[in-house]
C-alpha cells in the first residue's frame, strides 16, 4: 500500500495536473510533469516520440503476463468552467488528471519493499494522450502532416508499438457513484465514427441576388432535419447516438454561405450497428445537399470501437476494491453506457477493464465538474490497482493466464485491426451532377 509520503505525492500531483489542462496531442506540459516524476521514482521513461505521452516498465524478473496500467493526459474545452485555462478554455472536466495522479501512486508503491513478493511478469505504466475525440480539424492537420494516423491516443500508441507485448489493460475512470459505492464495473460503452461533413454552395449577395447563390447553410440544415427524420428507425438495442454541431456556418450575414461544416459522432453498441447507421446518415446528408444543388464532402474517420469490458477483469477489480472497503462497495452493471472511449479499441485485441471510481462532483464534461474527494479518486484507486496487479500476477500469474486463455479477441493482431478499421476512414465527394441531368450519390466506400 502507499506510504504517507507517497499519498502526499499523489495528492500534490492531482492538484498540479488540474492546473495544466491541455487537449489531445497538445499535452506537452502534463506529459513532462508525469515523465519527470517517473524518472525521479527511478523508472526509465520511453517517450512516444513526436506526440505527448510515454511508458515505463516494472519487471519482476520472472516470466509471466504483462499488465498495462493506463492513465489519460488530455482535458476538454469548457471555457465557462471556473477553473478553465483563460487562454485556451481547457479544463480537466472529465478527471483525466486524477488518473495521472493514480498512476504515479501505483508506480511509487509497487517499488515498496515486499510489494511484489511472489509476483511474476511485468507492469507497464502508460501515460497516453488524446482520449477525448475533440478538435478533429486539428487532428486532421496532424494526420495530413504524417504525425499521427489515428485520432485517438491509444490506437496511435498501438501503431507505434507501445502496447506490443501487453497482455491485458486496466484503467480506472473518475466519476460520481451512488452513495456507499467506491467502484463500478460495467459491460462497456458505445463505439463511434467521427464525422466531418463539408457542404459546398455558391456565394452570392444575400439581399441583391439570393437567386444566384446556393446556400450551404440550408443544405446543412436540410441534412440535420433529414437525420432527425430517421431517428425513429434507430433500434433501441443498438444504442445509436447522433449529436451534430455546426462548426462553420457562414462568414458574413449579407452573403449566401458557400461553405458550412458539420461535425458529429455516430455512436453505437456494435461494429455492425455503426456500419449500418453511419451509411443511413451519410445517405441523408448526401440527398439533402443534392436537393438544393449543393455539393458535399464526407470525411469519416474511425472513432472508437465499442468497449467490451472483460468480465474476468471486472471480477478482479471488484474483489480488489472489496478487500479495501468490504462487500457491497462495488456497483455491478450489465448495461452499456452511451459514451465512447478508445479503451474499446484495445478491448478488440486483449482483455481490458475500464472501471469507474467515485469521488467527483458535478456533471462530467460540464462547467460544474470537479474532484470532491481526491483521496477516493486517486489514492483508493491506486491501492485497488495494486491489489488487482497482485491478483493477476501471483501464483505464477495463474489468474492472469486464465483470463488471457478465456479471452476471444475480435482481432488477433494489431495488423488485423488496422486493416478492418480502414472501412471507416474515407474522404468522398458525395454528390456528383452528371451531364445528362442526373445526380449520383456516394455515401460509403
Amino acid at each position: 500500500m502507499l506510504t504517507e509520503e507517497q499519498i502526499d505525492l499523489v495528492l500534490k500531483a492531482e492538484r498540479d495536473l488540474w492546473k495544466i489542462p491541455e487537449t489531445g496531442f497538445r499535452e506537452v506540459k502534463s506529459s513532462k510533469y508525469m515523465a519527470d516524476i517517473f524518472e525521479q521514482l527511478g523508472y526509465e521513461v520511453h517517450l512516444a516520440g513526436d506526440i505527448p505521452g510515454f511508458y515505463s516498465d516494472f519487471d519482476t524478473g520472472l516470466p509471466g503476463p504483462t499488465v498495462a496500467i493506463i492513465a489519460e493526459l488530455d482535458a476538454l474545452l469548457i471555457p465557462k468552467h471556473p477553473d478553465a485555462d483563460p487562454d485556451t478554455g481547457a479544463v480537466h472536466a472529465c478527471g483525466h488528471h486524477a488518473q495521472g495522479a493514480m498512476l504515479i501512486g501505483v508506480a511509487a508503491a509497487i517499488k515498496n519493499e515486499g510489494a511484489t513478493d511472489g509476483l511474476c511478469g511485468k507492469v507497464r505504466f502508460i501515460s497516453v494522450p488524446a482520449e477525448e475525440l475533440i478538435e478533429i480539424s486539428y487532428r486532421e492537420e496532424l494526420r495530413s502532416q504524417g504525425v499521427i494516423e489515428y485520432l485517438g491516443g491509444k490506437m496511435e500508441f498501438v501503431r507505434r508499438g507501445i502496447f506490443d507485448g501487453v497482455d491485458m489493460s486496466i484503467l480506472i475512470h473518475p466519476s460520481g457513484l451512488p452513495a456507499g459505492k467506491m467502484l463500478a464495473v460495467t459491460h462497456g460503452d458505445n463505439g463511434s465514427v467521427a464525422k466531418h461533413a463539408i457542404f459546398h454552395g455558391v456565394a452570392s449577395h444575400a439581399g441583391g441576388n439570393p437567386m444566384g447563390g446556393i446556400n450551404a447553410l440550408y443544405a446543412a440544415t436540410n441534412a440535420l432535419n433529414a437525420a432527425n427524420a430517421i431517428r425513429e428507425t434507430f433500434s433501441d438495442g443498438d444504442k445509436i447516438r447522433f449529436h451534430p454541431i455546426i462548426t462553420e456556418g457562414g462568414s458574413i450575414v449579407n452573403t449566401i454561405p458557400d461553405r458550412v461544416v458539420v461535425e458529429s459522432y455516430v455512436r453505437g453498441a456494435t461494429v455492425d450497428a455503426l456500419r449500418t447507421y453511419n451509411r443511413k446518415l451519410n445517405r441523408a446528408f448526401a440527398a439533402s445537399a443534392a436537393a438544393i444543388g449543393a455539393r458535399l464532402t464526407l470525411c469519416d474517420r474511425v472513432g472508437f470501437y465499442p468497449l467490451n469490458n472483460d468480465w474476468g477483469m471486472n471480477d478482479v477489480m471488484k474483489e480488489s476494491m472489496e478487500e479495501l472497503f468490504g462487500e457491497n462497495c462495488v456497483h455491478v452493471s450489465k448495461g452499456r453506457g452511451g459514451a465512447s472511449t478508445d479503451m474499446g479499441d484495445l478491448s478488440t485485441m486483449m482483455p481490458v477493464v475500464q472501471a469507474i471510481s467515485t469521488g467527483c462532483c458535478g456533471g462530467a464534461h460540464s462547467e460544474t465538474f470537479r474532484v470532491g474527494d481526491a483521496k477516493k479518486v486517486c489514492v483508493d484507486t491506486a491501492e485497488c490497482t495494486l491489489i488487482a496487479i497482485r491478483k493477476l500476477l501471483e501464483n505464477n500469474g495463474s489468474r492472469g493466464k486464465q483470463i488471457i486463455e478465456n479471452f476471444h479477441p475480435l482481432y488477433k493482431t494489431k495488423e488485423d485491426y488496422f486493416r478492418e478499421s480502414k472501412e471507416f476512414i474515407f474522404d468522398i465527394d458525395a454528390v456528383t451532377y452528371n451531364s445528362d441531368g442526373t445526380v449520383t450519390l456516394k455515401y460509403m466506400q
